[in-house]
């Protein structure tokens, strides 16, 4: 498809399977949210890598791509991201709100590609940033106001984690987006288990483990099990091709689904109900994010994005 493709040019067959990526994507904050109700926060980032890494060392050749890349798509996306992002949900930060703030990748990756990559930012671009900034802000103080900043900023910093990785990935150029993936899951679970049993203790890993098979636990065992073969494999293995088949630009902004499903979500799930400040800056996010990734006439191809929207 050429680069000036729109969306109608997508079949709708496709347009309903990206739809269904961002109601895997979505779903998946309130299952991680039931999944940590069991289990401990960094234990919890190392057994779902572990589950998506251990099949794929057996199971999926290696990616052609130089070693340093792929351990560093695998720190940033899997050891930064998850763990200030499951940080942050333990500590009381809403599922909902989580879909909403880790945008904020978005215009990190702007950022960081345009300090580390040299890559031109755009007027269009800019404006996106700082109107996601502006956004990201009202929500921070406004949680400031209740006390509740911390979770905010764990969560900030996992959106950080995730645009480390994205530029990581970028500079991979994997042939195959999907086994890069996969391999990079392999990266984080040993160094999540060290960071969980000095953090988290081996005790209370030990109690999360042995209580897995209780009828207590089924909900949490159920919420990682979809958070490791529904949001990852399928998600990811679904979005992976659609991006085979047509330009990033027109794929990527379905992803903006994701917040509003996961909003929605939490709020069937957990009756989370945001307040009328939170959805303004959160709409104010997306609506940034929307503007710096609008392709011009001639967009270069954009990163087929690594795991992390969930």
């Amino acid at each position: 498809m050429p680069i000036g493709a729109s969306l109608v040019d997508v079949p709708l067959r496709d347009r309903l399977l990206a739809c269904l990526v961002a109601v895997c994507w979505g779903v998946n904050f309130p299952a991680t949210a039931l999944a940590l109700e069991h289990f401990p926060p960094l234990f919890m980032a190392a057994l779902r890598f572990t589950l998506v890494g251990l099949p794929a060392l057996l199971l999926v050749p290696r990616p052609p791509v130089p070693l340093r890349w792929l351990v560093g798509v695998g720190v940033g996306i899997g050891i930064l991201q998850f763990a200030f992002l499951y940080l942050g949900m333990a500590a009381g930060m809403p599922s909902g709100l989580a879909s909403l703030v880790l945008q904020a990748s978005a215009p990190f990756t702007v950022v960081l590609g345009g300090i580390w990559l040299r890559e031109k930012l755009s007027a269009r671009q800019f404006a996106g940033v700082a109107v996601a900034v502006v956004g990201l802000a009202v929500i921070a103080v406004h949680r400031a106001q209740s006390a509740a900043w911390v979770p905010v900023v764990l969560t900030l910093c996992g959106a950080l984690g995730w645009a480390i990785g994205n530029v990581c990935s970028r500079q991979a150029k994997a042939p195959n987006a999907f086994h890069l993936t996969l391999w990079t899951a392999a990266v984080p679970p040993l160094p999540l288990l060290a960071l969980a049993l000095v953090v988290e203790g081996p005790d209370r890993i030990g109690r999360s483990l042995a209580g897995a098979l209780t009828a207590q636990a089924l909900p949490s065992v159920l919420g990682l099990l979809y958070v490791v073969v529904v949001a990852t494999l399928v998600g990811y293995g679904i979005w992976n091709t659609l991006l085979s088949r047509h330009p990033s630009n027109v794929v990527a902004p379905f992803s903006m689904l994701v917040p509003v499903v996961g909003v929605l979500a939490s709020w069937l799930a957990f009756g989370e109900v945001l307040d009328a400040v939170e959805l303004t800056a959160g709409a104010v996010v997306v609506a940034g994010v929307l503007l710096g990734s609008r392709p011009g006439r001639a967009p270069a191809p954009a990163p087929v994005p690594a795991v992390g929207t969930a």
